[in-house]
């Protein structure tokens, strides 16, 4: 729910800036411009509101978050909307945030948000229930709760069951523990063009139409 924002007699130190991000709300990203910043979170700008952004926001406030300028990405809260002429003016709390964003995206390319959800892989015609531990538009990791003997390379089919998506993607790395089994895994195909609630977030050599930067450079 979204609440009143502290008096400034309790509010934490804020620095004002002026940077650019972007947040996922509704599988869709949005650009915005940020306000001010202070250590549990930021005010900022969105022009690209809709009809309906301002009850969504109500609605569901937790979004995902991307802040380039800061190598910042992860998830966060809206506790704060008001309207403005331009567009709104949004209060948000850091929540599960990672860091050095730009070495991240470098390694895998599309940022991964942090999800727990079941699905089945199949490997040797055996149907191996796995939890997701991360999600990317790229492919995902995950575990499998007993040991199963696996090589980089294979190329697997899998499903999930919320969402309901089928796919195949190929392994890129295996690891064990006492108990579990730990996969990296890269689509190859899925049957459709995107998961639901996980942003893309990548990182473009170039400003590509609709890419995450392109967007960017159109707020500034």
């Amino acid at each position: 729910m979204i609440k009143a924002m502290p008096n400034a007699e309790h509010r934490a130190y804020r620095k004002n800036l002026s940077s650019h991000g972007l947040i996922y709300l509704g599988f869709e990203e949005l650009p915005i411009k940020m306000v001010n910043l202070s250590l549990s979170g930021f005010l900022a700008e969105l022009r690209d509101t809709g009809a309906d952004l301002f009850q969504r926001l109500q609605v569901a406030p937790r979004i995902d978050i991307f802040l380039p300028d800061m190598r910042v990405a992860g998830e966060a809260e809206v506790v704060r909307v008001e309207s403005l002429d331009s567009g709104l003016l949004i209060g948000i709390e850091f929540r599960k945030l990672s860091y050095d964003i730009d070495n991240l995206l470098y390694n895998r390319r599309a940022y991964r948000k942090r999800m727990n959800t079941l699905g089945e892989i199949q490997v040797d015609d055996v149907e191996c229930v796995f939890t997701t531990q991360n999600v990317s538009v790229d492919g995902l990791m995950a575990r499998i709760a007993r040991i199963v003997r696996l090589e980089p390379g294979r190329r697997l089919a899998f499903s999930f069951k919320d969402p309901d998506i089928q796919g195949e993607a190929d392994v890129v790395w295996v690891d064990h523990d006492e108990q579990s089994t730990w996969l990296g895994l890269k689509y190859v195909y899925l049957e459709r063009d995107f998961i639901p609630g996980v942003p893309r977030f990548v990182k473009d050599d170039t400003f590509q139409p609709g890419s995450s930067r392109s967007r960017l450079r159109a707020f500034q």
